[in-house]
């Protein structure tokens, strides 16, 4: 039976004009600042696919293998990026630092995330590019690493190819937990299953590493850069923005994880992917973890419309 499959509580519910028409069970684990699991909802030990979460131990392994990314491009080489012309013109560089063009891609076409950006893009007569997915960001430093190790650019999503071993080697150094199941990704890389324990551990270990060695390098520039790893209106850049210090990643079928200055860390997943529980769910932690800051309110906030009017709002509930 799969972590999904457990009966897990509810971490939010949807109330439209009043009445709880929905509910979004989940699993969220916090741990300490000395790396102990501290309070925990649900299951917080069987493996899951942190989706793009694992993007920042993703760009440390790159760093790992050579790659000499820094500053916002390093930044967006562990991005969900939203697709706004700063990021397609960052990701035209990495490729151009290593000498490639977009057609070395192996991420399939998109569309912009961002809703302005795309509307934009296809007035401009503009159709879906490899370079405006989300993930091209990681996979043009992916074909970096391979052009600095000499390793083939073709098969470079292959899980049996050089630089998707290492990366499994060093989630499972930074996680502290072997990877036990690998699938595919929406962007065609591999994705390694890990538990939310092991996920918030990994965050927890990109920040309080020393400085000048690759996670460190890769938390530091996220934090730098929010705009790079997220966009100009997600929450992911908003955190990092207001609350000094914080690494904050959001992943597919609603997979959040955050790690904080002090050294403690917090990871969950709802079970349905429900993407609209995710401010609720992440504010409602990093409150009960003493985070105090306005931002709070924003990201929280998650309204149902009836008629184009508020009715209502998804809340979290622990």
């Amino acid at each position: 039976m799969s972590a999904v499959e457990r009966p897990h509580p509810v971490l939010a519910e949807v109330v439209r004009s009043g009445f709880v028409e929905g509910l979004h069970r989940g699993s969220l684990v916090v741990l300490d600042a000395d790396g102990r699991v501290g309070p925990t909802l649900g299951d917080v030990t069987s493996p899951v696919f942190p989706r793009s979460c694992n993007k920042p131990m993703q760009a440390a392994a790159m760093l790992r293998a050579g790659v000499a990314l820094d500053g916002e491009l390093l930044a967006l080489a562990a991005a969900s990026h939203s697709g706004e012309p700063f990021h397609v013109e960052g990701v035209r560089k990495i490729l151009a630092g290593a000498g490639l063009t977009e057609s070395a891609l192996r991420n399939p076409p998109d569309l912009p995330v961002d809703v302005e950006a795309a509307e934009e893009w296809l007035r401009a007569g503009g159709g879906r590019e490899r370079i405006l997915m989300n993930c091209s960001g990681k996979h043009a430093a992916m074909l970096t690493a391979c052009v600095v190790n000499g390793w083939p650019l073709e098969t470079y999503p292959d899980p049996g190819h050089p630089l998707q071993r290492l990366v499994l080697d060093v989630l499972s150094d930074l996680s502290g937990e072997p990877v036990e199941r690998v699938g595919v990704d929406g962007c065609g890389a591999p994705v390694a299953a890990l538990s939310l324990t092991g996920l918030a551990r990994a965050f927890a270990r990109c920040v309080g590493a020393p400085e000048g060695t690759p996670e460190r390098k890769v938390a530091d520039a996220m934090r730098a850069h929010p705009e790079y790893v997220a966009g100009t209106r997600r929450a992911d850049t908003w955190l990092m923005r207001e609350v000094p210090g914080a690494l904050a990643k959001v992943g597919a079928e609603a997979v959040q994880a955050v790690a904080l200055p002090d050294g403690r860390a917090l990871a969950f997943k709802i079970d349905d992917g429900g993407r609209r529980a995710l401010g609720p769910v992440l504010a409602r932690a990093l409150e009960l973890m003493g985070v105090d800051s306005p931002v709070l309110a924003r990201i929280a906030d998650s309204p149902l419309l009836g008629g184009g009017e508020r009715v209502g709002e998804v809340r979290a509930v622990f």
